[in-house]
């Protein structure tokens, strides 16, 4: 059971915040979608007759992302004929999938939510790379940022069907009205308009910190955009350590807002995620502004009366240093544990835009396939989020996602713990990167 082991340490830090759906309280759901009426569209192209073939698939998604799911899945069966079983892996996906592996009988494609998982899959021989035509499919469709995410070692292995655009900034239209203020794109204007805010009666953010990983998707926003997509892969790899010179200036960065008690709404490192953006979007709002990623608009409808696209909307995470526009977010990407022309097709339909655009007509779903049709977005909001996540010129993965769990997805250690401290002593700056450090050297033992 060593495989079991080693594939579940990869994942014991996904309570992965958007690319999955997740019943753990403290990392939200995206916000699947209700029952719609939107029906599957058999796929364009010449697909093989694979009638009397059933294939079996399987993933973290169950309830209304399960059902909408099925109807792409649908899609397939009637183009090729073929019966498709879809299977939900619940939250440990790890440890489910590395179950069947150890059986014998994995299914025969899985969409899982750690690139992490997906390379100790390859380097355990138990997938494999994509057929050419598989691959000519994912380069007609998808941005190279994506390619390489599910590559290893120059081999792609992986089809990236859902994404999650974790860099929103969520604000209250009634408050930045009456403040005067409009949406800013740089973070000199950010923090300026934070300030206005909170001179208007407001506070200008209100944070939910009290388990740590709202902290760590804040920083990996700040340092991609402060220290590149390269040194982000660097920091990610423990290639360079957590004292660096561009963590200083990341933590500087987020001092900035963290350390001003004037825009900060108080009691932060006690507030949940929920609570922050009831404080927002709640009947009273206490404060104008919450960062978190595209499953806020599920927030906001779950839990206030806001409507979102109307009293609620977002904004990009802000430029720094000039940087480009930039994405950090997570997702589900579509691997294969056989070669077969069965497999391999519904591969190829999986990285199709026929594939995704079922479920973009569904609701509660971004696709990272460029070519998908944005005009099937049910709402506005979900087409900006859509549209800045197609467009980024650098997207990155969720970096806590992809560290060990010991050092990015424990309560009370590591990336969590240590953010929580910092946000309550912002000026702490050499103390936060040697304890940070410190964790990492003892959980990538090194």
């Amino acid at each position: 059971m060593k495989r079991i082991a080693a594939i579940s340490a990869v994942l014991l830090a996904s309570a992965s915040l958007a690319a999955c759906s997740s019943d753990d309280p403290e990392k939200p759901d995206t916000g699947a979608s209700e029952e719609t009426t939107a029906t599957q569209e058999a796929p364009k192209g010449n697909w093989p007759d694979l009638s009397g073939e059933t294939l079996n698939v399987a993933s973290d998604w169950s309830g209304a992302e399960q059902e909408n799911f099925e109807k792409v899945l649908a899609g397939f069966s009637e183009a090729t004929g073929a019966e498709v079983t879809y299977t939900s892996l619940g939250n440990n996906v790890a440890t489910a999938l590395g179950t069947q592996i150890e059986g014998g009988s994995p299914p025969n494609i899985a969409l899982i939510p750690q690139p992490g998982l997906m390379n100790q899959l390859v380097a355990d021989g138990s997938i494999v790379p994509l057929a050419d035509d598989v691959l000519a499919e994912v380069k007609e469709n998808y941005a190279q940022t994506w390619i390489d995410l599910g590559s290893v070692d120059g081999e792609t292995y992986g089809v990236w069907f859902k994404a999650a655009n974790k860099s929103t900034m969520w604000y209250n239209v009634e408050l930045y009205e009456a403040a005067g203020v409009d949406t800013p794109e740089t973070w000199e204007d950010y923090v300026t308009t934070l300030e206005t805010l909170a001179d208007s009666g407001t506070y200008g953010v209100s944070i939910g910190a009290d388990v740590g990983w709202p902290l760590t998707d804040w920083f990996e926003n700040v340092y991609l955009r402060t220290a590149g997509p390269e040194m982000y892969d660097k920091l990610t790899n423990h290639e360079i350590p957590w004292t660096d010179p561009s963590v200083e200036e990341a933590l500087n960065v987020l001092a900035e807002v963290w350390g001003n008690d004037a825009v900060v709404q108080p009691g932060g490192a006690q507030r949940t995620f929920p609570d922050s953006v009831t404080a927002v979007f709640g009947d009273n709002p206490e404060a104008a502004t919450v960062y978190e990623g595209d499953f806020v608009a599920g927030n906001i409808a779950d839990q206030t009366s806001s409507v979102v696209g109307q009293d609620a909307k977002f904004y990009a995470f802000p430029s720094i240093n000039d940087s480009e526009p930039s994405v950090m977010g997570a997702g589900n990407v579509a691997v294969a544990f056989d070669d077969s022309e069965a497999t391999q097709a519904l591969m190829k339909y999986l990285a199709s835009p026929e594939a995704a655009n079922i479920w973009i007509g569904l609701g509660g779903f971004t696709s990272p396939n460029q070519n998908a049709d944005m005009n099937l977005y049910p709402d506005e909001t979900s087409l900006q989020i859509a549209e800045e996540l197609v467009n980024a010129e650098v997207f990155r993965f969720d970096m806590s996602d992809l560290v060990p769990s010991e050092f990015g997805g424990t309560e009370g250690q590591g990336m969590w713990q240590e953010f929580i401290n910092f946000y309550e002593n912002p000026d702490d700056i050499q103390g936060t990167m040697e304890a940070l450090e410190a964790a990492a050297q003892s959980a990538y033992g090194n």
